[in-house]
């Protein structure tokens, strides 16, 4: 056993299980291997010698090997060992050494003021309580250093698109949380103590879902489930998703959010 797997909770040990088992899913041709919007996020943001950056629930380690490439020194988390493993080993192929730790986004095993920046990427839908992460990275974090947020997200004050979104995300990977809107996660930086720099939204185009099906192994019965739902689904979420068929494969927009926040 894994030094910390006693303390998860059952939402974090859902996680775990299920990213240790699909780990060899999140390779270099997964999506996430395109690190434009890392860039664009951190844009405005410097790296001097020694500049210290946690990347929390790092999965296949594309964000780690980009904070890396540019000069950060770099520490990548995650709750599934199988992940550390992966993320090391990609890293270590383009030549670049990084720490790796286990530890549950919500309990972060280091002192306070420990790095420059915190980064998070498409895994904050999974975590346990996206509001205990939020006040830990505000704690790791020294003054003036940065958190930068990347994740799917639901438009404001829109609740039939957001529980259509929940139903299905929940059916394709039972470890799936929620994702939050953009007010609420500027909501909870700000609670925690952190500045928000700037939030904006890029839609981004998912693959078929034939793609995500298979990335989660998801079983055949919640795979019925989820066309039913896209089957079903309202002229409201439709439009609000751009949920479409394209070429005999059912397609969506997810509304992703970028955050950057800053430690005063």
């Amino acid at each position: 056993m894994h030094e910390g797997e006693k303390s998860l909770d059952s939402k974090q040990s859902a996680s775990a299980a299920q990213f240790n088992r699909q780990s060899d899913r999140y390779g270099k041709s997964h999506i996430l291997a395109d690190t434009q919007d890392v860039e664009h996020g951190l844009r405005g943001v410097s790296v001097s010698p020694g500049s210290t950056a946690l990347d929390v629930a790092t999965g296949g380690g594309h964000t780690a090997l980009w904070l890396a490439r540019h000069g950060w020194k770099v520490t990548a988390g995650d709750i599934a060992p199988r992940m550390l493993e992966n993320a090391q080993k990609l890293c270590a192929e383009e030549g670049f050494g990084i720490e790796t730790r286990l530890f549950p986004a919500e309990e972060m095993p280091f002192a306070d003021g420990s790095f420059d920046l915190v980064t998070v990427r498409v895994a904050p839908h999974h975590f346990s309580s996206p509001q205990t992460f939020v006040q830990e990275t505000a704690r790791v974090l020294k003054p003036g250093g940065h958190f930068l947020l990347i994740d799917g997200t639901v438009p404001d004050d829109d609740l039939e698109t957001e529980e259509w979104l929940h139903c299905v995300e929940k059916w394709r990977d039972p470890s799936h949380g929620r994702f939050l809107s953009r007010k609420a996660w500027q909501d909870l930086a700000k609670e925690a103590g952190l500045k928000v720099i700037r939030s904006e939204l890029h839609p981004r185009k998912q693959p078929d879902l034939g793609w995500y099906f298979e990335t989660a192994a998801t079983p055949e019965e919640n795979r019925q489930k989820v066309l039913e739902a896209v089957a079903k689904a309202s002229d409201h979420v439709r439009g609000a998703l751009r949920l479409g068929n394209e070429e005999g494969k059912i397609i969506w927009w997810w509304p992703m959010l970028t955050l950057l926040a800053c430690k005063e």
